[in-house]
Order: structure tokens, then sequence, then C-alpha cells
């Protein structure tokens, strides 16, 4: 198995391949695809239960320091909220003599965003600086919540061509939500016995 140190930085130079070559967008795509082995049926299942359960152990293994310096995830029954002050993956890169590929950081969003739609859920993720290795990513089971909160980013300062959303995707994402509400309601009935 390759070595984080080693496995971030390969990932930096094939993103500036990628980029060069105007690929980056469908590679982002193809690792939402891969992604989804490992956490669409949590997420279609378990909701922001599933995804908090996910991102706990990711944050764990990756040694994500957040804002609040609690590693982990904030949820609630509505949004899941992951402010990652020092992100090890970027923060290796710049600590790299090969120079950072300046769009790595868009490979979170490029592969959470479709899952999130999958799934029946928003999401608003503020990428802050492309440059710095914190960011923070909010999902939302409400439209209307998701709106606000970009909004709320944007009045304060937050660069609109840094966050990404898939807000424009509401039929899609509403349409989902309901098609995996019956798997929710069972899970949670499985759950309270």
């Amino acid at each position: 198995m390759i070595p984080s140190d080693h496995f971030v930085r390969f990932y930096n130079e094939v993103f500036k391949f990628l980029d060069r070559n105007d690929g980056l967008e469908k590679y982002y795509l193809e690792i939402s695809r891969h992604q989804e082995h490992h956490c669409l049926d949590l997420f279609s299942r378990k909701g922001i239960a599933g995804m908090r359960e996910y991102w706990n152990v990711i944050a764990r293994e990756e040694n994500i320091i957040s804002k609040s310096k609690k590693k982990g995830i904030v949820t609630n029954t509505k949004m899941i909220s992951s402010d990652s002050h020092i992100c090890p993956s970027l923060t290796k890169n710049l600590d790299n003599d090969a120079g950072v590929c300046e769009k790595y950081c868009l490979h979170c969003p490029g592969w959470v965003i479709p899952i999130f739609t999958k799934t029946g859920f928003y999401c608003v993720y503020d990428l802050i600086n492309l440059l710095e290795p914190t960011c923070s990513m909010n999902v939302f089971a409400i439209r209307e919540e998701a709106e606000e909160f970009k909004q709320q980013r944007i009045a304060g300062g937050a660069d609109p061509a840094l966050i990404y959303d898939n807000l424009d995707k509401a039929d899609e994402i509403e349409a989902n939500k309901i098609r995996l509400a019956p798997l929710r309601a069972q899970e949670a009935a499985k759950a309270e016995n």
C-alpha cells in the first residue's frame, strides 16, 4: 500500500497533468463514481447519520483538525458541517518541491457533491482559498436552508467563485429524497428496535 505522503503527492501530479489536458472535471466525476462503493449506500440508508459515521472515520484516519479543535463532524437532523482547519492532504502538497496543483482542492466538492445529489441532499462547499489548507463543507436536507447558508457565506466575505454547490439540481435532489424516504424510514425503524 502506498503511504499517504506519497499518495497525495501522486494525486497532485495526476491533477496537474489532467488540468493541462482539460480532463480534471471528468476525473473528479470518476472519483465520485468509485467513492459510491464506500458511501452511497450508507448515505442513502442513514442520511445525515450515515454521513457522520463516514466522515468521523475519515477525520480520524486523515488526522483532520477542525476549526473547533475537535476531530469530527458537527451534525443535527437537518445539516452536517465540517470545517477543516488544517487539511493534511493539501498541507503535504504545499510542502512539496514539485509545487501544488492550483485546482487540487476541487477534488473534494468534485466527488462529494454528485453523491449528495444522488442521496437527496444539498451541499454548499466553500473552499475559502485554494492555497490554504482550510475549507467548509455543509450539507442540508432543506434547499432553503442551503441557499440561506450560501448567501450568509457570501455576505460574510466568502469568494463566490470558491463556493461549489448543487442548488441547481433541486429537481433531481427532491426526486431522490422521495425515492429514498422508504429506505430511510425502514433503517430508522431498525435502529429503534
